[in-house]
């Protein structure tokens, strides 16, 4: 299934921040002091040759189609050390028990470290300090962020130079396998692959990809105005997204089954036309028609978004967004309340080309294509009208495209420091 995507950038003025804590050992004095502590408690334990590594990876939004990024960054600093475990420290320095009957976001780490042992690496341990601020069940994609940070920061420690793709076939065989959500391999390509100042354009079928302009300026006339993604944090857990993401998963297995006895060539939905659609309604029924034409019909908002943002058409790509939400409230019915009230809220104000849900649903967030000048007013705007409506302040991000997956290199010799992205194979 084609899907269109990038890596994007810091929530609103936090990126800086963030950037800052990135760099750890190498920009900051009280930063490096805590390494250094650290790395001598460790030595006296009798691990010798200890180095920092610093990672980032993004998590992601979707804006048409399914996915466009939305950088935040996660950077994970890393210290091996001789005992076989790994225990993960937390900004607190909280120690955290391998989990074996609760899901928690360590164990999407450990998953990661699982499927890199069942690659062939041989991991001897870590001690990993995570930074993160990605919003948690907001539906801006933390797990893949956070799988291919630790997938970075463990494969780095022992020299293993994997290949982006690699990366993120492992980040979701970490999420199929340990965790247990069937989920698509789009998250962890765009944490991978997200390239700054665009979008990806990704065929998951067969994992090609080209890069899309998300310099998102908006025509007119000989006149180009700037717009902005800005997304809104709806404050509502998605906590059925999970189990609801399988459930939708199954009726489109199903749909594609009966699909597929009717029309040879149909192996999955993504072989499916329109005309399919309707020539073989009545077997379907109508709940797994509904799925069908969400998915069918997104397949075709995938491919006319890129060629919107090709040719700067910000007033057409808006559009698809609105498409895209009605398509995912009414005939995939992942949506909810709190997200349609947010998305009806951005349509009524000046400047918004186009409002969508984005995640997994039932909660989390919206992405809305702003112009410019009224983003400060846009935010005020629909943070006192959603609180006015539901009692909860939501908050916003404006969010720039991003790169993906780094480590964070410093030359001794030299003293130039910069972000690596990892080559591709």
């Amino acid at each position: 299934m084609p899907r269109l995507g990038a890596a994007c950038g810091g929530l609103g003025t936090q990126a800086n921040e963030l950037e800052a804590i990135a760099a750890l050992a190498e920009r900051d004095d009280a930063t490096r002091g805590r390494a250094r502590v650290r790395a001598a408690q460790l030595r006296r334990r009798g691990c010798q040759g200890l180095e920092l590594m610093v990672v980032r990876a993004a998590a992601a939004t979707r804006v048409a189609g399914d996915v466009s990024r939305v950088d935040v960054r996660i950077a994970a600093r890393l210290l091996p050390h001789p005992d076989g475990g790994a225990r993960l420290q937390g900004v607190l320095g909280a120690r955290l028990p391998r989990l074996e009957n609760a899901l928690h976001w360590s164990e999407y780490v450990w998953g990661v470290a699982q499927s890199l042992q069942a690659h062939g690496l041989a991991l001897p341990g870590a001690d990993l300090l995570i930074h993160s601020e990605v919003p948690l069940g907001a539906g801006l994609s933390s797990s893949a962020a956070l799988e291919m940070a630790s997938a970075l920061a463990l494969s780095g420690s022992i020299g293993a130079a994997l290949d982006p793709l690699t990366l993120a076939r492992l980040c979701q065989r970490a999420e199929n396998e340990c965790v247990g959500t069937r989920c698509g391999i789009m998250d962890q390509f765009a944490a991978a692959f997200g390239r700054q100042g665009y979008a990806l354009c990704l065929d998951c079928r067969s994992l090609a990809y080209r890069p899309v302009p998300l310099d998102v300026r908006v025509r007119g006339g000989t006149n180009r105005a700037p717009a902005r993604l800005v997304i809104c944090n709806s404050m509502i857990r998605h906590r059925l997204a999970a189990g609801e993401y399988s459930l939708r998963r199954e009726q489109c297995e199903r749909a594609a089954a009966v699909l597929g006895g009717a029309l040879p060539r149909v192996h999955t939905l993504r072989d499916v036309t329109p005309d399919d659609l309707e020539r073989v309604r009545a077997p379907l029924g109508e709940l797994l028609h509904r799925r069908s034409r969400h998915v069918v019909t997104e397949n075709e908002r995938v491919a006319a978004a890129a060629v919107a943002l090709e040719a700067g058409d910000h007033v057409g790509f808006g559009r698809l967004m609105v498409e895209s939400h009605r398509s995912l409230a009414s005939d995939y019915e992942v949506s909810c309340d709190e997200l349609d009230l947010l998305v009806r809220l951005a349509l009524e104000l000046d400047g918004v080309y186009g409002a969508r849900m984005t995640g997994g649903g039932f909660g989390g967030c919206t992405v809305n294509l702003v112009r410019a000048e009224v983003v400060e007013r846009f935010r005020v705007t629909i943070a006192e009208r959603y609180e006015q409506a539901t009692g909860q302040r939501p908050e916003t991000y404006v969010c720039p495209s991003a790169d993906g997956a780094a480590y964070f290199s410093s030359e001794p010799s030299s003293g130039s420091q910069s972000w690596q992205r990892v080559s591709p194979a």
